[in-house]
């Protein structure tokens, strides 16, 4: 029987070439949802684990940071490659190679016996998300169409966001009742079950212009050391300051290695793992500006908020992990539906809307007030606010993604906005070194420098709403327009 989270298999909604079974099309759903969802699932746990890996390896701020970035670094760097790898080898063999790595980084985090193999480990992790992440959806895109990939990219974003409801919660139980270390042994099983159901359901697709292309190395290299140098660059500096020799070293290389990149996929041109043609659109020059900013204030204030209610207001980890419920659970009541609401509206307006509401709830949220807090009061509406305009947000920015190139280009796109956003999540991550170093201070300096963050997260959710309202212009896929044509 259909269940409410299958309805893209509707056979009203079928093209007339496509026969796959309904039993499998769910089962690609399945598989893909669940294997994209464990990178969001373990980046909300170890949000609010932080404090405590913090502590078990005592260490000091910079070390917190590396903690989400040698996580992130690998991800934002190599999840182009990821896609291109898809596409040159076949997407269902990669993603399930994805999901193999992530589980043994996994493990290998649980096992870490200190600071240096942790934060190894937790580059695997990174590795095999960045096979993961574009590869879902170019197989999402591979086996629906027309309104069925709206709705089907609705449910992946839907079930995602539950994902994530249900990790901080359980992982915050799991470091009050157990050890961080359990919080990464969590993900195990259902990255099983993904591989046991991709290995059924999924049928393998490539694209076929890409097959004998020679891979991009050298740009993943080159984007790689480039982010490495940077992000370096941004966790020092708080502590060195932006006058300190190795500092402006590792900002002028980071400098030059990414003018050696955009050199190297220049002259690559369709064969580069990020092809500049792709940004000759404005629609795609669009949608890549709002996800760089909208996701940087998103992943500045999922890492820094757990950690002010932990260590500024003595939160537990599962009363942290309680507070930021709202957020994920109402996207994912949510997102479900904005898939469709943004073929009927148009993917311009909702994705102009829906970051002013993300800018609105973060400069409610930067009133945190370091006496006389309330949750309910100085959070709580706050979430809901940002939630909602995530929710609108999130599957419409997906689809047009996949709607704004042509089909031969989707994974290659995919991946791009995926590394555009992890890089988002990156330097936000960095750059909360400016507040992280002042937690020692006292609880007072900490609240400060969280509300100070949260208007500077305001700020870059206006910017991208102002980049879709100004540069967008994807309405529907290339299907919807001959459908309306004739």
């Amino acid at each position: 029987m259909a269940t409410a989270l299958t309805p893209p298999c509707d056979e009203s909604l079928r093209t007339r070439s496509d026969h796959t079974p309904c039993s499998r099309k769910r089962g690609v759903l399945a598989a893909t949802i669940l294997g994209s969802s464990l990178a969001f699932v373990v980046g909300a746990i170890i949000n609010v684990a932080l404090p405590a890996m913090q502590t078990s390896f005592a260490t000091n701020a910079a070390g917190a940071q590396w903690i989400v970035n040698a996580y992130l670094l690998p991800l934002g760097a190599l999840v182009l490659m990821g896609g291109a790898l898809g596409d040159h080898y076949g997407r269902k063999r990669v993603f399930l190679l994805g999901l193999v790595v992530f589980t043994f980084g996994c493990l290998a985090c649980a096992l870490a016996p200190n600071l240096t193999l942790l934060l190894a480990a937790r580059a695997l992790q990174g590795v095999g998300a960045a096979l993961l992440a574009p590869n879902s959806l170019a197989i999402i895109a591979a086996s629906f169409s027309g309104e069925a990939r709206g709705k089907a990219v609705g449910t992946w974003a839907a079930v995602g966001a539950m994902a994530g409801a249900a990790a901080p919660v359980l992982g915050g139980w799991l470091v009050d009742v157990a050890s961080w270390r359990w919080a990464f042994l969590i993900v195990v099983p259902p990255a099983a079950a993904a591989f046991l159901i991709g290995r059924w359901a999924i049928t393998e697709s490539r694209e076929n212009a890409r097959i004998t292309a020679p891979l991009d190395w050298l740009g993943a290299a080159l984007a790689t050391a480039a982010l490495g140098v940077l992000i370096w660059a941004l966790i020092a500096f708080p502590e060195r300051g932006i006058v300190d020799p190795a500092v402006l070293l590792a900002f002028m290389m980071g400098a030059i290695l990414v003018v050696a990149f955009l050199i190297v996929e220049h002259r690559k041109g369709s064969r580069a793992m990020m092809p500049l043609a792709l940004f000759a659109t404005s629609s795609f020059a669009g949608i890549s500006l709002l996800t760089l900013f909208l996701y940087a204030a998103l992943g500045g204030l999922l890492v820094l908020l757990p950690y002010t209610l932990i260590s500024g207001f003595g939160f537990t980890a599962t009363a942290a992990g309680a507070a930021i419920l709202p957020f994920p659970l109402t996207m994912g009541l949510l997102s479900r539906y904005t898939g469709g609401l943004a073929q009927r509206i148009g993917i311009r307006w909702i994705l102009t809307i829906g970051p002013l509401g993300v800018a609105v709830g973060f400069a409610l949220i930067a009133r945190l007030p370091a006496q006389d807090f309330n949750y309910w009061s100085d959070i709580f509406p706050a979430l809901l606010i940002i939630a909602v305009g995530m929710a609108v947000s999130v599957a419409p920015l997906t689809t047009a993604v996949m709607n704004s190139v042509a089909d031969d280009f989707v994974g290659v796109a995919s991946g791009v906005n995926n590394a555009i956003a992890r890089s988002a999540g990156l330097i936000a991550t960095a750059l909360l070194g400016l507040v992280l170093i002042d937690a020692g201070k006292g609880d007072d300096a900490l609240i400060d420098g969280f509300a100070g963050a949260a208007f500077v997260g305001a700020g870059m959710a206006a910017v991208s709403a102002l980049a879709a309202a100004l540069l967008i212009r994807v309405v529907a896929s290339p299907e919807e327009e001959s459908s309306r044509a004739t």
